[in-house]
């Protein structure tokens, strides 16, 4: 579904990643963990070509999307939920949510299955965004990249700021989308949440990949653990 390819990316003359390379299959989960700074954010950023990489290459469905434009990549079917959750605040969650909604090469979900996937959204399709938890708004966000037919769905710290309950209903749809043959990769400050649900690991440190491999074999090291994730545990 998705192949880096020794991508180094820049800001201005700051360079925040060199030579990363990762590849993601069609309904499989990658967990993407490391530090504060060590450039998860930035390669997600890399990919919908918000900060595009200066070398290297990015191939969406076999298709190079190094140079062409987010709105682009988006309507090729990468989905996007940010950290921050960027809803329109002062737009009902209903006209957010068809904000999303788009026509790729990949099938879009329906208003009602994603109703589905978040009954609370039923009841909140009047109320304005900002007068959301941090929860439903989490709600709205993954809702609205699967309305956007997402062949790829990107995940920045999705479990940031909620409940443990509502960091299970999250992880829960991103192994459903596994199941409908939606790759993701998932950001995450806490390793522990993504690995629960990750097919594969990469973890970067500095800009670069420092280690590769499953969420098994990462259990199996406790001493790589703490050596890769350190404070993060």
């Amino acid at each position: 579904m998705l192949a880096i390819d020794a991508i180094d990316t820049f800001y201005g003359e700051t360079q925040a990643l060199f030579g990363v390379s990762l590849a993601v299959g069609a309904g499989e989960v990658l967990a993407l963990l490391g530090a504060n700074g060590a450039g998860k954010t930035t390669l997600l950023r890399s990919i919908l070509g918000l900060t595009r990489p200066r070398r290297g290459e990015i191939r969406f469905r076999d298709r190079a999307i190094t140079r062409r434009p987010t709105h682009e990549i988006a309507r090729a079917g990468v989905g996007w939920v940010p950290d921050d959750r960027r809803l329109c605040p002062t737009l009902t969650v209903a006209k957010n949510l068809s904000l999303g909604m788009k026509a790729t090469g990949f099938r879009r979900w329906t208003m009602d299955e994603v109703t589905e996937l978040f009954s609370p959204l039923k009841y909140l399709m009047a109320r304005e965004a900002e007068t959301l938890s941090g929860g439903e708004m989490q709600m709205v966000a993954i809702a609205r990249a699967l309305l956007g037919a997402p062949g790829l769905v990107l995940f920045d710290e999705p479990s940031q700021g909620l409940a443990p309950k509502i960091v299970g209903d999250v992880m829960a749809v991103i192994a459903r989308m596994r199941g409908e043959g939606i790759a993701a990769i998932v950001v995450e400050q806490n390793p522990d949440v993504a690995l629960a649900v990750a097919d594969r690991v990469v973890v970067l440190a500095r800009g670069q990949v420092a280690w590769a491999g499953t969420p098994a074999e990462l259990a199996a090291d406790p001493a790589l653990r703490r050596q890769l994730l350190g404070g993060l545990q």
